[in-house]
């Protein structure tokens, strides 16, 4: 009775740490063990047990289990390729201990190209019917665009094949490097290829080279914003309110904006409804307070280029460019829980090497 109630207790402590969570488990593992091994209700006995635990730490981890050999279970913590989870999915498994008869792994891991093979509705997904070729500009000699062809996709059956590529894709490359290395992906069927197509197994290899070259060409390049200039931009919304926007033009310009393809986009949300959308004066000092403080923590000279920020209707954009993705995601992490219920703010980082999504700006204030 005393092990039940290790596992249906409602007095448990609150988990509030990496550390917490894993002396929970290692006082449930047995548990656990039991039910992957015998094959019982996972989702059900396990894996909602462990999202109840976690989510008490930080939501967005996901998990696949099952049978690593004999006697081992593989416990598989992913992002589901969130870019700004990654980072904590990798701290959670750093911080396991060794536990006997138990494996675990950070991110779906990537599998020899012989032992990718999916069927979904029907539908294949192998090396045998999916290949690829990549797509070079001129204007943008570092972005990685690629098209993938499966033989068998038309309009009708579009989205299953396409969802089934992305999920061959997942399991060939792993999760770290499908939801990092490749910047654009389109998916067609072999009447629409336009060049030589390449086998899905030499993708990889070519992935690896691409990323490699790209390390070496921007390896330490840092852009010192002290001296940059800046232009405001003011506007009307259709519906009436007011745009105000100020942009590090010096970056807008920069030749090596790809050195920095990680764009972060922070959101804080306010009452501005009797003000044109604008905050008043409190909110503003609030609002700046918060960017000082983001800024303190993601420092050009380590990375992390402030572009600017937009202020309307009733929200407050604050834009970065960085090196990488992890401290991002951890300060925006910390940032958030400091002000929870406070005020409302939420964050997204994504790849855009050429920072083509503040093209609205450079052709508004460079033009």
């Amino acid at each position: 009775m005393d092990f039940l109630k290790n596992i249906l207790g409602t007095k448990e402590e609150t988990i509030k740490s990496y550390e917490d969570f894993w002396n929970w488990f290692q006082i449930n593992e047995k548990y656990f063990y039991k039910i992957v091994k015998q094959k019982g209700n996972i989702e059900k006995d396990f894996f909602e047990k462990l999202s109840s635990k976690l989510n008490e730490v930080k939501d967005g981890f996901y998990y696949l289990t099952g049978m690593f050999d004999e006697n081992t279970v593989e416990l598989i913590f992913s992002a589901e390729g969130e870019i700004k989870n990654i980072v904590f999915v990798e701290e959670l498994v750093n911080s396991a201990p060794k536990i006997d008869g138990w494996r675990f792994t950070a991110l779906k891991p990537a599998l020899e190209i012989v032992d990718v093979n999916i069927t979904m509705q029907s539908f294949e997904f192998n090396s045998e019917n999916i290949s690829f070729y990549s797509n070079d500009y001129s204007n943008y000699p570092d972005e990685i665009d690629i098209t993938v062809i499966h033989n068998d996709i038309n309009e009708t059956n579009k989205t299953t094949v396409t969802n089934g590529t992305y999920i061959f894709l997942d399991n060939y490359l792993g999760e770290l490097n499908f939801s990092t290395t490749i910047d654009t992906l389109t998916i067609i069927s072999k009447d629409n290829a336009q060049k030589e197509l390449i086998p899905i197994e030499k993708l990889k290899a070519f992935l690896d080279w691409r990323q490699k070259e790209f390390f070496e060409k921007y390896v330490g390049l840092r852009h010192d914003t002290e001296n940059d200039n800046y232009s405001g931009l003011e506007a009307q919304l259709e519906s009436g309110n007011t745009l105000v926007a100020v942009i590090n033009t010096d970056l807008l310009e920069w030749d090596s904006k790809a050195s920095h393809p990680w764009i972060l986009n922070i959101e804080i949300k306010y009452d501005g409804k009797n003000n044109n959308g604008m905050p008043d004066n409190k909110t503003y000092k609030f609002l700046n307070k918060i960017e000082n403080e983001i800024m303190e923590e993601l420092k050009d000279f380590e990375g992390y280029l402030n572009i600017g920020r937009q202020t309307a209707d009733n929200c407050r954009e604050i834009y970065f460019a960085c090196k990488d993705f992890r401290k991002p995601s951890k300060v925006l992490h910390k940032i958030e829980q400091m002000y929870l219920g406070k005020i409302d703010l939420s964050y997204n980082i994504y790849k855009d090497k050429y920072w083509q999504s503040f093209n609205r700006f450079t052709n508004t204030i460079l033009n």
